[in-house]
Order: structure tokens, then sequence, then C-alpha cells
């Protein structure tokens, strides 16, 4: 008989997983979007339009037996999940898979890919025309997306605020000093240190010349975007399941990443109180994880497939289509990348050709 798994949320990690169960079991994704939306290329959509319709993959083809439905969870317990319409699908396995929320335009701000792209494209030619950039956060989002703006109009003035005194906490230090001097090779004006004592009088994202007051001083911009402010997508979470959550909204996994306390229910990614870094590699790592486990718990075997996170920390970020750095675990500890080896392995097409065989999508199409 086969066994009902319904995976919440469609992102890397929850694509994933139902994409590796839909041979072994009855597979339902619960995703209110249209098309996985590949989050690690919205920057450079930003400011290159024509570019930006790699990023989203319509979901018809990720599964040839399961079934995609196109709702949001409304509620979710050990049983099933009910949806935002009232339906109610009753579940063998649940997999937790919502991620989290991040300002526009690292992630969009809306279920339709066609209104994302328009999106996209009126916040380019407001871009474009805006001489002064104004980024608030120097967190990897901020820092590429001042990379991004900069390898298409290196002339624009770009200035990066943020409280903390030191780039990319809990990497090594020659990583920082490689990313400080890249930065300063292209003109980006990084202040540490350096708070907004007021937010700006313009919507983030809206062109419109404003000077607003810092802790050090002043800055004056004609845009600015928000590049901070992690959201947990864990609302839904019903019953036993709400009490899984840290008080920062997160959910407790065990090592084969089942939210403590319940056999079959499963979470991967950012929802996950794993103590690493949230990214998109991250979570398809837990999806193979949760996807052998799930198959293990069909077949009537012993599920055995552990994660733990690396205690040496990852990191890719490009800064434009060939500038960069990055970080990984290796033999001896830790391997730090050039800037070229970090064009090669995501600086160029920023991981959208892995994404074309997981979505089943013609590549002539692309």
């Amino acid at each position: 008989m086969s066994r009902v798994v319904v995976v919440v949320g469609g992102g890397y990690g929850g694509a994933a997983v139902a994409k590796a169960l839909d041979e072994d079991a009855d597979v339902v994704l619960v995703e209110p979007k249209d098309a996985f939306v590949h989050a690690a290329g919205s920057l450079r959509a930003l400011v290159k339009p024509d570019w930006a319709g790699n990023i989203f993959f319509p979901y018809d083809r990720l599964l040839t037996q399961g079934r995609v439905v196109r709702d949001r969870a409304a509620s979710v317990d050990p049983d099933g999940v009910t949806l935002a319409s009232g339906e109610r699908i009753a579940a063998d396995y649940v997999v937790l898979a919502t991620g989290s929320g991040y300002p526009y335009p690292a992630k969009t701000d809306t279920d339709s890919s066609t209104e994302a792209l328009d999106r996209l494209r009126a916040t380019h030619k407001e871009l474009a025309d805006a001489p002064r950039v104004l980024i608030v956060g120097a967190g990897p989002v901020g820092l590429e997306l001042s990379g991004e703006i900069k390898a298409v109009w290196p002339d624009k003035q770009v200035t990066v605020v943020d409280p903390a005194e030191q780039l990319v906490p809990g990497f090594r230090p020659e990583l920082r000093e490689a990313l400080h001097h890249q930065l300063d090779a292209v003109g980006v004006d990084v202040r540490l240190g350096t708070a907004l004592t007021e937010e700006p009088p313009t919507e983030p994202a809206r062109a419109g010349t404003f000077t607003v007051a810092t802790t050090d001083g002043e800055v004056t911009a004609d845009i600015w975007f928000r590049c901070h402010g992690v959201r947990v997508n864990g609302g839904y979470l019903d019953g036993a399941l709400a009490d899984a959550r840290t008080p920062e909204g997160r959910v407790r996994v065990t090592g084969t990443l089942n939210v403590e306390g319940h056999r079959n229910v499963y979470a991967l990614g950012d929802i996950t109180d794993l103590a690493e870094a949230k990214m998109a590699g991250y979570a398809m790592q837990h999806a193979e994880v949760v996807a052998k486990n799930i198959v293990a718990q069909v077949r009537g075997e012993q599920p055995t497939a552990t994660y733990r996170p690396s205690p040496v920390p990852s990191i890719l970020l490009p800064l434009g289509p060939e500038r960069g750095v990055g970080q990984f675990p290796g033999p001896d500890g830790t391997t730090l990348l050039s800037p070229e080896a970090v064009a090669q392995y995501k600086g160029a097409d920023l991981f959208t050709g892995r994404f074309v065989e997981l979505f089943g999508v013609d590549p002539a199409t692309r």
C-alpha cells in the first residue's frame, strides 16, 4: 500500500525531497508559488533583466507520479495538512520545508512568476537611473548585491552600512581580507560599525533621492535596499508541532532530521534549528537524508541516515560574475577558493544549470 508524503514548501529542500520520493511514495507537494524561484540568482536577475527568466522553474515537470497542489498550508499537524482553501490532506509522513522569508529583491514577494519578473524589471529601471545606491546590511546578501551592481554599473556610488564591526564573522581572516580587497578594488564603500539613526524616507527598492543620518555622519543616495531581516516561515505549525518550535521560531530536529518527538514528521532547510548557516546547499543535503529515511520507513526498515553540521562553515559569495570569495571544509580543515574558482563554481551561472535537470526543463528553452 502506497504511503502519502506531504511536503510543505517547494523551495530548494522541498523540491529536492519531493523529487527523490516520487517513485517510492504518493507525494503531494504543497506550494503557493506557480514556479520554483532560484533565489540565489535573484540579485543577478535584478541587474540583468534579460537573464531574469532563468531563475524561474515551473513545477509541472518536477513529479511524474506525485502532484503539486498550489495552495498555502494554513495548519500542519502530525497527521496531515489543512490548506488555506479548507481542503484537508491526510498524510503518513509530513516534511516541513517552508524555509524563510527575506526582503525583496533577494527573495520575491509574490506567488506569481509573471508578477515577480515584472517587479524585477521595474526595479531594474529605477536602479539603472540611480547614481548613488545605499545597501543596509553587510551580510552575504548585501555584499553580493553590491558586487552585482558594480559589475553592471562600475561608475555607480555604492555604500554598504552595517552596525557589525566585522564582515562575515566566523570565517577565516584570509577570506575577510580577500573580501575587503575585492570590494575596495571595485569601489564599494563599506562602512562597518555604522547604523542608520532613522529609516530612509523612501520605500526600499524605489528610486528617490534622500539624505539619512548615520551613527558616524550621513549618507545621500538615490535608491536603497534592505539586506537584513530573515523571517522563519513556521506560523502554520499546529498542536504538538507548535511545541517543537524554539523561541526563535525554528523547529528542533534530531540527527535523522525528524521533528523532535515525531517519528513521521521531518524538517529541513531554514526552518530547522541546526547550528549552521541557512544556505540552499545545506537544505538540499538535508533533503537527501530525509528521503533516505522516509524510503526506509515505507519499506518497513529503520531510518538510519543522519545529518551533522560541519564544524567548518562553508560559503560561496560571488561579487558579480568574475569575483568573489569562498570557503569549504577541506582535508586539512579549511579550503579557501580563489575568485576564479568562485566564478567557476557559482558566479558564472549561479547554479541555474543544476535546476534544469531537477525540474525537467528543456535547456534549449532557457
